[in-house]
């Protein structure tokens, strides 16, 4: 094999992660178009394609680190393509499938729904912009921390982004019928301001990139991961909602048991 064609194959691994980027890219963009019709089946299937997202978003770094193909532009690439997935997607849904479809008919004050209503907006914007934030600072932090170690690799500082996307993903998919009561449309907004804080926190979620998958691992690990793959097809409302809120809570529940064992946040 001669040296250009060893430049030929380096070249080609480049490529595959950036694929993954662009399904990623336009999972986002078809969860948008998906969104924008606005039934229980246009939503649904925008809620799965973000989950779809997540996990191609997943696999693009894993890909790169194991083919040693990381590049500047395939991390500014991926950026790029999860602000749109992660943040405009997440978001638009969001604000459809909680807000558009309430009645005001069915509360006694009119005008506390117009008020909610409004207030979507907020929330929902609120969740692109600390998003973005958290996507800036995510890449600052990537490169301080490439001297680090692997301890640094560990954590996540905030809630990714991704996996706030999943959450409202996860909610809406789980729910599937559009929220038309007020007291729940407030509760949602309480969850996306939520979801939208704990992005620019400085809360560490495992980031479990730190996983080797070249390594040799037990045989029942692969029996456990068909029951889960099982898991999520026959029973993917429920499973994927509890994975969601299960990693959403890890952080939190992290930073309450240092509180009470006396160590500093």
């Amino acid at each position: 094999m001669n040296q250009t064609t060893n430049h030929r194959l380096r070249r080609g691994i480049y490529l595959l992660p950036s694929l993954f980027t662009v399904g990623n890219l336009l999972c986002g963009y078809w969860s948008i178009l998906s969104s924008a019709h606005g039934s229980v089946a246009d939503l649904d299937r925008a809620a799965k394609l973000i989950g779809v997202a997540v996990v191609l978003d997943g696999l693009d770094g894993r890909v790169a680190r194991m083919s040693n193909a990381s590049s500047p532009f395939g991390k500014e690439f991926d950026s790029l393509a999860d602000i749109v997935s992660f943040g405009i997607a997440p978001a638009f849904l969001a604000l459809k499938w909680g807000l558009l479809s309430l009645d005001p008919s069915l509360a006694s004050n009119p005008v506390l729904v117009q008020n909610i209503y409004k207030l979507g907006w907020v929330a929902t914007f609120a969740f692109l912009i600390c998003g973005a934030w958290r996507l800036a600072r995510f890449n600052i932090q990537a490169g301080e921390s490439a001297d680090l170690g692997p301890s640094a690799h560990r954590y996540f500082i905030g809630l990714p982004i991704p996996a706030g996307a999943g959450v409202i993903a996860a909610v809406v998919h789980a729910a599937r019928e559009p929220i038309t009561a007020w007291y729940w449309a407030a509760a949602w907004l309480a969850l996306v301001f939520g979801l939208a804080f704990l992005m620019v926190s400085t809360i560490r979620y495992p980031s479990f990139k730190s996983v080797d998958f070249r390594r040799r691992r037990p045989s029942v690990v692969i029996v456990l991961i068909g029951l889960l793959v099982w898991l999520i097809v026959v029973y993917s409302q429920e499973v994927l909602l509890f994975i969601a809120m299960l990693y959403l809570l890890s952080g939190l529940v992290a930073v309450a048991r240092r509180r009470l064992l006396g160590h500093a946040v």
